[in-house]
C-alpha cells in the first residue's frame, strides 16, 4: 500500500529519551550506522535494478525466448534486495515523504487491464492506445490518475509487461515473447517501447534514493542521523511494516479474501520471496546489519545494542521473535494465490508468519517502552 504522504509528525511515537544514553551504544552511533545500512540497501537495490535494465535492453533490442527468460530472472532477483529497504518507508522520508516516489516504484495492486490487454479485452490499456506518449513524464502522471489500481510505472508494472495475467493455478503468468515481436502481436512497438521506460523510470528512482542517503553529502541522511527523535521513526517503521503491512494488508487481506487479486506479486508467483525480503529488511535494522550484495556483512551499533544496554531480556525477546518471522515467512509457499485457499495445507504457513509478525510487533512495542517511547504507532498514517 502507497501512502502518500506521511508527515514526520504523524508518526504518534510520544518520545522522550531519558538519561540511558550512557548505558550502551550512543543514540547518535545507532543512528549513523542506520543511514549506512539504509544507503548500503539502497545502493545494492539499485544496483540490482541495473542488471534487470541491462537485461531489458538486450530483450527488447532482440525479443526472443531466452531474453524474456533472462529479464524474468533478473527482476526476481533484484526485488530480493528492493523488498528489504521497505523497512525504511513510514516516517515520510525520500521513499514515502512529499513527493516521493514509493507510489511510483512499489504501487499496488494493479488492475493491469491499466496498462495492456488482458484476457477478453484485447484492446485494453495504455499500451494499445497509441495517441499516449510513452515517456516517463506521461507515465508517471498516469500513475495511479484515477483510482489507486491505475498503476502505470514501476515493479509491478514491469512485472505484468514480463509475465502477463497469470491464469494458471500452479504457475506464474505465461506471456510470449512474440507479443514483444512486429508482426505477431498488435503494438508490439509500444510493449517494448513501455517496458524500457518504466524499468528506466525505476532505476533513476531507486539511484535517487541512494543519493538521499549517501555519506558525506548535504542530503536527507545528513539531517536525519543528527537529531535523537529520529530513532522513534526507525522503531516505529518497524512496528508498522511488521504488523499493519506485511501481516495486515499483503497477509491477512489475502487470507479474508482469497482472492489472486490481493497478491502482492501476483503475475510471477513471487509473493513468498516479497514476505521473506520484508522480514527480513525488519531483522536487518533491528540487528544493525546488512549482508550485502558481494557477500560482505555491515554491521554496526543497533537497536538490539540499545535495548539490551537497557533490559537485556527485552532484547533477546525480541532478536528470537525475529529469526521466528523470517524462518515462518520462508515455509510460505508459491504459489502464494493458492496458499492462501481454504483448505489448502500452505494457508496454515501463512496464518503462521502473521501470528509470528503480530508477536514481534507487540515485543516491539515492549522495547520502544524501554528506550522511553511510551506509545509505538504500529498502525498504517491515512
Amino acid at each position: 500500500m502507497r501512502l502518500k504522504f506521511i508527515a514526520a509528525g504523524a508518526l504518534a511515537a510520544a518520545c522522550a529519551f531519558p538519561a540511558w544514553a550512557d548505558k550502551g551504544p550512543a543514540v547518535t552511533d545507532v543512528l549513523a550506522h542506520y543511514g549506512e545500512l539504509v544507503h548500503a540497501s539502497y545502493a545494492d537495490s539499485a544496483a540490482a535494478a541495473r542488471r534487470l535494465q541491462a537485461a531489458v535492453d538486450a530483450f527488447v533490442a532482440a525479443p526472443g525466448e531466452a531474453g524474456l527468460d533472462e529479464a524474468r530472472k533478473a527482476w526476481l532477483a533484484a526485488r530480493e534486495w528492493y523488498g528489504q529497504t521497505e523497512a525504511f518507508r513510514f516516517y515520510g522520508g525520500p521513499i514515502d515523504g512529499k513527493d516521493g516516489p514509493e507510489g511510483r516504484i512499489n504501487g499496488w495492486p494493479m488492475d493491469e487491464a491499466y496498462v495492456d490487454s488482458v484476457q477478453g479485452h484485447a484492446d485494453a490499456g495504455i499500451v494499445n492506445k497509441r495517441k499516449i506518449r510513452l515517456d516517463a513524464r506521461t507515465l508517471s502522471g498516469l500513475n495511479e490518475k484515477g483510482g489507486e489500481e491505475n498503476i502505470a510505472t514501476g515493479w509491478h508494472a514491469i512485472e505484468f509487461l514480463l509475465w502477463g495475467q497469470d491464469l494458471s493455478a500452479d504457475g506464474p503468468g505465461k506471456r510470449v515473447y512474440t507479443d514483444f515481436v512486429d508482426g505477431s502481436a498488435p503494438n508490439a512497438d509500444r510493449r517494448r517501447q513501455y517496458l524500457k521506460v518504466v524499468t528506466d523510470l525505476l532505476v533513476s528512482d531507486l539511484a535517487a534514493l541512494e543519493k538521499a542517503w549517501a555519506p558525506q553529502a548535504k542530503n536527507y541522511r545528513a539531517g536525519f542521523v543528527k537529531q535523537p527523535a529520529s530513532l522513534a521513526k526507525v522503531i516505529s517503521a518497524l512496528g508498522i511494516l511488521s504488523r499493519a503491512e506485511l501481516a495486515g494488508e499483503r497477509m491477512e487481506v489475502a487470507l479474508d479474501s482469497q482472492s489472486q487479486e490481493d497478491e502482492h506479486s501476483c503475475f510471477s508467483d513471487n509473493t513468498h520471496r516479497d514476505i521473506v525480503a520484508n522480514a527480513t529488511g525488519i531483522r536487518n535494522v533491528w540487528r544493525g546489519e546488512f549482508l550485502r550484495a558481494d557477500g560482505s556483512r555491515l554491521a554496526g551499533p543497533s537497536l538490539r545494542d540499545l535495548v539490551a544496554a537497557r533490559d537485556k531480556a527485552v532484547a533477546d525477546k525480541v532478536d528470537a521473535q525475529m529469526d521466528v518471522s523470517v524462518q515462518a515467512a520462508q515455509a510460505v509457499p508459491a504459489p502464494f494465490d493458492q496458499a492462501i485457499l481454504a483448505g489448502n495445507p500452505g494457508r496454515l504457513k501463512v496464518e503462521a508468519t502473521v501470528v509470528a509478525l503480530k508477536a514481534q510487533t507487540e515485543s516491539l512495542v515492549e522495547a520502544a517502552r524501554v528506550l522511553g517511547i511510551k506509545r509505538l504507532n504500529t498502525a498504517l498514517p491515512e
